[in-house]
């Protein structure tokens, strides 16, 4: 069992040191800044231009539709009020066209916390000697298999922490795409027949910076639960 025990213990030595690598490298890549998407997505910048055109003849499309509504108001259609829609039509094409500011101040805001969460002091880690710790203590209840029992642990752990960075790198696309598609998201807030489209992609950007910054907090948290672990292995 010597050979398998070494060779046990040198893949989850080296599992641990991948850990290593993914949490002080992909973590600090996401976040709200869009550095790493427009990197990984370059044409995302580049279309942005024709979102913002696109969303600014929508606008002008409706208001004129709508004004020439109002010629047939004696004939029973429905129109709005010329006055609040292009009191409306004027204000969301000055949101269309200054999208990215508004939504840089935005990913400022939410990447303020997101910056607290990832510089916050954690106790000492050190992943790669997380398999002598199951070792040391899985030798005092187990025999020649305690190099297989650790190995086995240490995948399952670090599965799930590869499932909690998927879930942030997730999060992360999704609110790129949301950032980059900000103009025509406001064009549909010219309209009362399609404000509810503008509300939901707000609800939508909204919720996708808070699940960004709660999925940092609970890689954090899972790092100091192995801090601490490490720290006091024998308090199981």
């Amino acid at each position: 069992m010597g050979i398998l025990d070494g060779i046990v213990e040198w893949i989850a030595e080296q599992v641990m040191n991948g850990l290593d690598i993914i949490n002080t490298s992909v973590l600090g890549a996401l976040g709200c800044n869009m550095d790493t998407f427009k990197r990984y997505f370059p044409a995302a910048e580049t279309m942005y231009k024709i979102f913002v055109a696109l969303a600014i003849g929508l606008i002008l499309l409706n208001w004129v539709w709508q004004l020439f509504k109002n010629y047939g108001l004696s004939a029973g259609i429905e129109a709005e009020d010329p006055v609040k829609l292009s009191i409306r039509s004027i204000l969301f094409i000055l949101l269309a066209y200054f999208a990215d500011e508004i939504v840089n101040i935005i990913l400022k805001i939410g990447g303020t916390p997101y910056q607290w969460i990832l510089n916050s002091e954690l106790p000492p880690l050190d992943f790669a000697s997380f398999n002598s710790v199951f070792l040391t203590i899985l030798g005092v209840c187990a025999s020649g298999t305690v190099a297989l029992i650790a190995l086995i642990l240490i995948l399952i752990l670090a599965w799930n922490y590869i499932k909690l960075l998927f879930e942030a790198a997730e999060r992360y696309v999704l609110l790129g795409v949301l950032v980059f598609t900000a103009p025509v998201a406001f064009a549909m807030g010219a309209s009362q027949t399609t404000s509810n489209i503008f509300k939901s992609w707000c609800r939508m950007f909204g919720g996708q910076v808070f699940l960004l910054l709660m999925n940092a907090w609970c890689l954090r948290l899972f790092t100091s639960m192995v801090g601490q672990f490490l720290s006091n292995p024998l308090a199981l």
